[in-house]
């Protein structure tokens, strides 16, 4: 059996004394992982980075087997990426959370989304945004979707923001006055809003990582990526400079 695909590297690890078995997201076969003989060498360890933009041929005797993988470079980007500690946990949070994918299970949406998530990281204005739409977007696949588009106590589509920790659906400013403290504030630009301050990304980081916690890791027992947890502290620090910088200003 054979297919050929291209695929975003999440993880490498050794396998003997030369070989290396790659998990990687690929775009028309989901999750897969296989082994890339001489991995270890001069020529392949920088290509198996977590990050990189990959062609891969898979090739095993029956499906069920691990199979190998004939590695191709098309865009090397965890260089780049790996100089940014900020940039870091952002790349290390996607790889742990494209982990929990179920293998050899299609995911073109996230493909996409991640592909372009890596290709905005030198925009550090940009790139914290999307990898929590990618969040959203993964939260969806897995059947735990939120539903953003009404309000879940009046069915208005206006002035939503707020979503019930419960549901997971949107609560527009009138109907969820009463019970402010009870639930998670919806950022704008996940309504669409072209507009993103720091503190959205923020409040948007706290919203996934609740469903992901609630719905995804905690019934299998698991904890969410500790990349994650570093990234949010990071843009935290970040925020908090620049209002001190404000401040100064004024």
């Amino acid at each position: 059996m054979e297919w050929r695909d291209n695929a975003i590297i999440l993880g490498c690890k050794a396998h003997g004394e030369t070989s290396a078995i790659a998990e990687v997201l690929t775009e028309n076969h989901g999750r897969c992982l296989g082994l890339v003989r001489g991995g270890r060498s001069r020529r392949l360890r920088p290509v198996l980075q977590p990050g990189n933009i990959v062609t891969v041929v898979w090739r095993a005797r029956i499906e069920d087997h691990l199979g190998t993988f004939q590695v191709e470079a098309l865009d090397l980007k965890a260089g780049f990426i790996m100089d940014d500690r900020v940039r870091l946990a952002g790349l290390s949070t996607l790889s742990g959370m494209a982990q929990i994918l179920p293998e050899r299970e299609p995911h073109p949406r996230l493909y996409e989304a991640a592909r372009l998530l890596l290709d905005t990281m030198q925009d550090d204005a940009i790139w914290p945004a999307l990898l929590v739409r990618w969040e959203m977007g993964l939260l969806d696949e897995l059947g735990f979707g939120l539903d953003l588009e009404t309000c879940a106590a009046t069915g208005t589509r206006e002035n939503l923001i707020y979503v019930s920790p419960r549901s997971g659906r949107a609560v527009c400013e009138q109907a969820g006055l009463p019970f402010i403290s009870q639930l998670l504030p919806l950022p704008g630009f996940l309504r669409g809003s072209r507009t993103v301050a720091a503190a959205d990304i923020l409040s948007a980081f706290r919203l996934t990582g609740y469903f992901l916690d609630r719905d995804i890791f905690t019934p299998r027992a698991m904890a969410m990526p500790q990349s994650r947890q570093w990234l949010t502290d990071a843009l935290m620090l970040r925020q908090d400079r620049v209002d001190e910088t404000q401040c100064l200003a004024v």
